[in-house]
């Protein structure tokens, strides 16, 4: 090329012109940065008619315009790749973080992961482009305009358990990664009501703690497949009416709670699932109050009772550390319930505020709450609440008022963070309930 330096060259191929500026730069017809385009040239992409559906098959050596302005679009990649292989993804119409693309692996691995993980793509205006490499590493991003492509857990799935009819249970019911409740599941440990749950491992679950003829601090696993584990020997303060939620992505945090008068302590959870002892309290001692993961790896309490109805919140960092109290934003109010949505935000909602309640607090993606935002479905207190799906949520459970009106309906939490209305309920009328994620 040194021949050739302070020239211009037209490169022709696929009905498409590039010219090499006189620094090497890929440049349009005016001037502007071709370097995407002159890539695809060398690699041979053949660039496909826009995709607008909700499933699609990718082959190798083509360039796909994946519009999802009205639906996600499942993708699944070659059965069998070489090295070299190439695939390009773009957003056509700005819309993935509304609808997202979904991609499957097929049984080849994606970043070094099995295809039991499901890759995912939020961002609005992204181009995604992947090269196969070889059986261990399988299929790489080697250009995704600046996002993280850790493939997520997009199948994720959840459960709700325990809790009281009148008597204390132990009964499961499982809901589907696109939101559908499931019938009784037997219960597998101690019965008891007002627990809390929360996701650990990045694919496991927990219940632990509650009331069963005293306070407890036994636990209960929960595996990838949503079976429940028998009783492992508590760890720490013997409490009912805490929280929980996730933290560092891979771990948990009980928080909170009531031993006879409202606490503070938290107890993490390792990736592997164990409970640590008491973690001196900080923030107001209450209880029923909920909590759940925003940002990813950070965590939430919030609300609750510390004699009367409270709307405070604590953050959690990625390390497990509870911060001081924030002054409360929204109605305060106990015995409600939290989850995640969106990958990265959250939701607090219904509750007793005096009287049951329906209305919903947003987390941003940064920790900070949000004003309320008008009930949706039936007002209720003690429910829960879980991710599904990898990025949307659902209330369920709970009770609409005094004893004996117990109820099992549920309301989804779309991945912009709308709640929708009822939806019939599934399996045995109950409150008190704990939930949490599970892949």
């Amino acid at each position: 090329m040194s021949g050739i330096i302070g020239s211009k060259i037209n490169i022709r191929g696929s009905g498409k012109i590039a010219k090499l500026g006189t620094d090497g730069q890929v440049l349009t017809s005016s001037g502007a940065g071709l370097s995407a385009a002159f890539e695809d040239l060398a690699a041979g992409i053949s660039w496909q008619a826009i995709e607008t559906g909700s499933t699609m098959t990718a082959v190798a050596g083509e360039g796909y315009w994946i519009d999802t302005t009205s639906n996600t679009c499942t993708i699944t990649l070659p059965a069998s790749a070489s090295n070299g292989d190439t695939i390009i993804f773009a957003d056509y119409a700005r819309t993935w973080g509304t609808y997202e693309i979904i991609i499957d692996s097929n049984g080849l691995n994606y970043q070094g992961d099995d295809d039991t993980f499901t890759v995912e793509y939020t961002t609005d205006g992204q181009a995604v482009k992947i090269v196969y490499s070889d059986a261990t590493n399988g299929w790489i991003p080697i250009s995704d305009d600046d996002v993280a492509d850790v493939p997520s857990k997009t199948g994720l799935n959840g459960i709700f358990g325990f809790g009281t009819t009148g008597s204390v249970t132990a009964i499961t019911n499982l809901v589907s990664s696109v939101g559908v409740v499931g019938t009784d599941v037997s219960g597998v440990g101690t019965a008891r009501d007002s627990p809390a749950a929360c996701e650990y491992g990045e694919d496991k679950g927990i219940f632990g703690y509650g009331y069963t003829d005293d306070y407890t601090s036994l636990s209960n696993l929960v595996s990838n497949a949503g079976v429940v584990a028998t009783d492992v020997t508590g760890v720490g303060t013997a409490r009912n009416y805490p929280a929980a939620c996730e933290y560092g992505e891979d771990k948990g945090i009980f928080g909170y709670g009531y031993t006879d008068s409202q606490v503070s302590m938290s107890n993490l959870v390792s990736n592997v699932g164990v409970v640590a002892t008491d973690t001196t309290g900080v923030g107001t001692g209450r209880h029923g109050l909920a909590a759940c993961e925003y940002g990813e790896d950070k965590g939430i309490f919030g609300y609750g009772n510390t004699g009367s109805v409270a709307g405070m919140t604590n953050l959690v960092s990625n390390v497990g550390v509870v911060a001081t109290d924030v002054t409360g934003v929204g109605t305060a109010r106990k015995q409600l319930a939290a989850c995640e949505y969106g990958g990265d935000k959250g939701i607090f909602g219904y509750g007793n505020t005096g009287s049951v309640s329906s209305l919903s607090n947003l987390v941003s993606n940064s920790g900070v709450v949000a004003t309320d935002v008008t009930g949706v479905g039936t007002a209720r207190r003690q429910l829960a609440a879980c991710e599904y799906g990898g990025d949307k949520g659902i209330f369920g459970y709970g009770s609409t008022g005094d004893a004996g009106s117990n109820v099992s309906m549920s309301n989804l939490v779309s991945n912009s963070g709308v709640v929708a209305t009822d939806v019939t309920g599934v399996g045995t009328a109950r409150n008190a309930v704990a939930a949490c994620s599970f892949n």
